[in-house]
């Protein structure tokens, strides 16, 4: 029997920190319209959600044609400003993600193997990872292409093909193309939608501190951390609780 696990990462505010491009697209799209911009922490609030359903949420009563045109005026200025200064620095990824991530996947290290092997039940002994993600494909497409990460995770999943967050669509299509029960996956994710999305899955739910809720947002978190460094004591934490 395979003991194979699957762990979902949340890309913005988790993996990648994109809101200086966040917040000065959001305010483009206000300016677009000719809407005064919310405040920062209204902004950052809204981020999980998805762009029609987040701006309705900061600008209520707007009609939809007026939501629609901020929703593509977001988008082109966030695509703008990708272009501009590139993923590196437009969306850097957070401190010690990359060695972590890569120390996961090291079957000497964490114990864990991901993405090829892990459709060959009889030849993975632990885990493989995959991101739910929060944004549009296109968004995604370029944090994963630019900073070289798409080899690590064995299924994408976006809001272009689901319903948005805290909707477990994304979390259920995850686990259905990795043919994983939910008892046996995680999710990692810095939002209050992250944390509801994980728990109307079934699955885990990790928060993290370093993204753009706060810890008090967070209470639906099975657990939560500051670092992510400490994710790999977690998960075997956690492991051993799911055989």
């Amino acid at each position: 029997m395979t003991d194979l696990r699957l762990v979902i990462f949340d890309v913005d505010g988790t993996l990648v920190d994109s809101q200086a491009d966040i917040l000065a697209s959001m305010r483009a799209a206000f300016a677009s319209a000719g809407l005064e911009a919310p405040a920062r922490a209204e902004i950052l609030s809204i981020v999980g959600l998805s762009l029609p359903l987040a701006i309705a949420e900061l600008a209520p009563g707007i009609d939809p044609a007026t939501r629609d045109a901020m929703v593509e005026a977001y988008k082109a200025s966030y695509m703008g400003l990708r272009i501009e200064k590139g993923t590196p620095q437009s969306s850097p990824l957070y401190p010690n993600t990359r060695e972590v991530l890569e120390a996961l996947i090291d079957e000497t290290g964490a114990g864990a193997v991901w993405w090829q092997r892990a459709y060959d039940p009889a030849a993975v002994e632990r885990d493989t990872a995959v991101k739910a993600a929060l944004k549009d494909r296109g968004t995604d497409v370029r944090s994963f292409a630019g900073h070289l990460l798409f080899e690590l995770f064995v299924s994408q999943q976006c809001a272009d093909d689901h319903p948005s967050k805290p909707h477990p669509a994304m979390i259920e299509a995850a686990l259905s193309e990795t043919a994983m029960p939910a008892h046996r996956a995680v999710m990692l994710g810095d939002t209050s939608f992250d944390m509801q999305m994980a728990r109307a899955a079934g699955v885990t739910a990790i928060g993290v501190t370093w993204g753009y809720h706060d810890a008090a947002r967070l209470r639906d978190a099975h657990h939560v951390i500051d670092d992510i460094r400490a994710l790999p004591a977690l998960l075997e934490e956690i492991w051993e609780t799911t055989a």
